[in-house]
């Protein structure tokens, strides 16, 4: 961990939500970069996906500060039992891999480091914080084909994820990377 960096991991989505004015600051210098190119629709929608995302079940926020500067943040729930999250990968995955039961997967949803603090552990640091103690069997987490997004895939595989298959969650959305992460005392992913 960077010194002077400093780790909040928050469970309750009244907390996580007063700090959403922060998280889209932070999301809008983030994902305006290469492979992403996202502008203020795109930071507004965050906004409103947060929100929702805040109140589902298992959620967690962790956010990292260096000083009183957030520098980072990450955060994910439990996919629920009627999860639509496997439909759209473009590979089968068997029935068995995609059986959902609202306490299996945990989705790391989102993981932003501003440009300054990346490559310091700040990333690796909230993810660890993020899934820690989780009941989940496995965690999952998408990272873009691009190749300015390798950074990004090349951390995940070191923390033990493997992609599954690619997917689009949505028309004219872009492709995604599905990895998944075995968590202690589960079975393999």
């Amino acid at each position: 961990m960077t010194t002077g960096v400093t780790y909040e991991r928050i469970e309750r989505a009244e907390e996580a939500l007063r700090r959403l004015d922060a998280l889209a600051r932070v999301y809008r210098e983030v994902y305006a970069e290469p492979p992403y190119r996202e502008g203020p629709r795109d930071a507004a929608a965050f906004r409103v996906r947060a929100g929702r995302q805040a109140e589902r079940d298992g959620f967690r926020l962790v956010l990292a500060r260096d000083r009183d500067e957030l520098v980072g943040f990450s955060y994910g729930y439990r996919l629920p039992a009627d999860t639509g999250w496997w439909k759209a990968v473009e590979e089968p995955l068997g029935e068995a891999f995609v059986e959902e039961n609202g306490r299996r997967t945990f989705n790391v949803a989102e993981l932003a480091v501003r440009g300054a603090w990346r490559r310091q552990g700040i990333a690796a640091a909230m993810h660890r914080l993020l899934i820690a103690d989780q009941e989940a069997e496995r965690s999952t987490l998408t990272a873009r084909p691009d190749p300015e997004a390798a950074p990004a895939r090349t951390a995940y595989a070191a923390w033990g994820y493997r992609k599954v298959g690619r997917a689009r969650y949505g028309d004219g959305q872009p492709a995604y990377d599905v990895m998944v992460l075995p968590l202690p005392g589960g079975p393999p992913a």
